[in-house]
């Protein structure tokens, strides 16, 4: 069993050497258009687990990522924006003293914003988690519009409707996937605790978790706290991808492409929303075409339908829900215990011969 436990550890350096040795090949040779996909592919990773921590290994029906992330991509861009470019673009209302001269590193301004939506999360939750299911989803989705709409009437802070611009821009791959795949280790490990034992039994029976002396109310206030968290994290690193922010980028339809891609990789899988995460990211770039006028053999012209990407979506959303629930990974990880087993009954049956 020890043998076991260290070849897989080796394996798991081994994969990560891997992906360095890609992320290291894709810096100097990809385009800036593949590593921006690359890039939001790692954006929408991190945004989906997690939602999948709250909604797959929790069980709280929650719609409020687009508002912790608002929060995360506002912090990230007030903290980090040179004093000269706040007061150009603070042209309708300055913005308060405190913030006029502060400009921080990015690593830390992604730290803060994280934890300020974490901090929003805690207050949100406190109120709203003593709801369930569908009176949840519905509650946790006004106030992620409230916040979209107090964003855009704190003009001395936000700068309200006209948003940010000039944001610092960051492009490494490094960066972005290096944040997610540190989410995907710390909520792994947090899964894998006593802590994800928990969120599990809440999810699968409330009466049978809260008789074997778990906390109901705390551990999913825990669990939430947690996903505003990294939505934060995933907003600031969003406002440094594209260098501008305004509160239309928040609307409902981004937390409808979150919960797309929980459902697709599957609701109790981590790997199943990485996997996703790079699917639907990918495919909202190759969709693009079904937006712009087409001409179909010279026979017929097919007028641009803005927003047709998004009706595609809600219907793959709806197929998967029909035809297959479980999604592509269910509540299955990706681990080598598979590989393992294949290899040995394979020296298994040699030896025997």
């Amino acid at each position: 069993m020890d043998d076991r436990k260290n070849i897989k550890f080796i394996l798991n350096i081994v994969l990560l050497l891997i992906i360095g040795i890609f992320l290291w090949w894709g810096q100097d040779n990809l385009s800036a258009f593949y590593i921006r996909i690359l890039n939001l592919s790692a954006i929408f990773a991190i945004l989906g687990i997690s939602m999948n921590l709250v909604l797959g290994f929790t069980g709280m029906f929650s719609l409020g990522h687009s508002g912790f992330m608002c929060i995360g991509a506002y912090v990230a861009a007030i903290l980090t924006m040179s004093p000269a470019s706040k007061e150009i673009i603070y042209f309708m209302e300055p913005i308060v003293p405190v913030l006029a001269k502060v400009q921080w590193p990015i690593l830390p301004a992604i730290i803060a914003a994280g934890i300020v939506a974490a901090i929003f999360g805690f207050l949100i939750g406190i109120p709203a988690l003593r709801l369930r299911d569908d009176y949840l989803a519905i509650a946790t989705l006004g106030f992620a519009e409230i916040i979209r709409i107090v964003v855009t009437n704190t003009i001395s802070i936000t700068n309200g409707s006209l948003g940010l611009k000039n944001i610092p821009s960051v492009k490494s791959l490094w960066v972005y996937w290096g944040i997610a795949i540190i989410t995907i280790i710390i909520l792994k490990k947090i899964i894998n605790s006593n802590w994800g034992y928990a969120f599990k039994a809440i999810r699968d029976n409330e009466i049978a978790a809260e008789a074997m002396g778990v906390n109901i109310f705390s551990h999913k206030v825990l669990s939430f706290t947690i996903g505003a968290f990294f939505a934060g994290i995933a907003g600031a690193l969003m406002a440094f991808l594209i260098t501008s922010v305004d509160p239309t980028m928040f609307r409902f339809t981004f937390t409808f492409q979150i919960l797309l891609i929980v459902v697709l990789g599957g609701m109790g899988s981590l790997t199943g929303s990485v996997i996703s995460a790079v699917i639907i990211t990918i495919l909202m770039e190759v969709l693009r075409v079904v937006e712009q006028p087409f001409d179909l053999f010279g026979l017929l012209q097919i007028p641009g339908l803005p927003g047709m990407r998004m009706v595609i979506f809600a219907i793959g959303l709806l197929l998967v829900i029909l035809f297959y629930r479980q999604g592509l990974m269910g509540t299955r990880e990706f681990n080598w215990d598979y590989l393992l087993d294949k290899i040995h009954s394979f020296k298994k049956r040699g030896a025997s011969m």
